[in-house]
């Protein structure tokens, strides 16, 4: 399961990505606008920041933006800066492996297998998938919802 620490760096990168190609967007109407604690969300951005995910800019005008384009960056890149490791058990991690107490045979454990066929599933996902990939697909589902076509506007009726 995702951190609330991750949620909200997807919440919020996602944001930057709708925001690309404009100026920084200020802590604070990011922290407005996602619904996500200011003092959180700014330990969240800093370490993205670190990761090079983000960047920052300081004073007027200032703020965070991508650090890449939005088609460069994964969504994996962002949970692991956030929440480490993708694997639900350490014996199956590629960034972070640890042998486990309690496996007599790692070759044979089954729970290592499917831990290991899990950790294989969500990375594969989460590799592939760019933050652009993420902010057409929703919108594709809003276009959806809403009956709307893209680039088309919505039709007044006549009286």
């Amino acid at each position: 399961m995702l951190s609330k620490g991750a949620l909200y760096g997807l919440k919020a990168v996602l944001a930057l990505g709708r925001a690309e190609g404009r100026a920084p967007v200020r802590i604070a109407d990011l922290a407005q606008a996602e619904a996500i604690p200011r003092k959180f969300l700014e330990r969240i951005l800093l370490r993205l920041r670190r990761r090079g995910v983000l960047r920052s800019k300081v004073g007027v005008g200032g703020g965070y933006a991508l650090a890449r384009p939005a088609d460069l960056i994964m969504i994996g890149e962002i949970v692991r800066s956030l929440d480490g490791p993708l694997a639900p058990v350490p014996c199956v991690s590629q960034t972070a492996y640890r042998r486990c107490d309690e496996c007599a045979d790692e070759r044979t454990c089954g729970i290592r297998l499917v831990m290991k066929d899990a950790r294989d599933a969500i990375a594969a996902v989460l590799d592939r998938t760019t933050v652009r990939e993420a902010l057409d697909r929703s919108e594709a589902a809003r276009r959806a919802a809403t009956g709307r076509a893209p680039g088309r506007r919505r039709q007044r009726r006549s009286r």
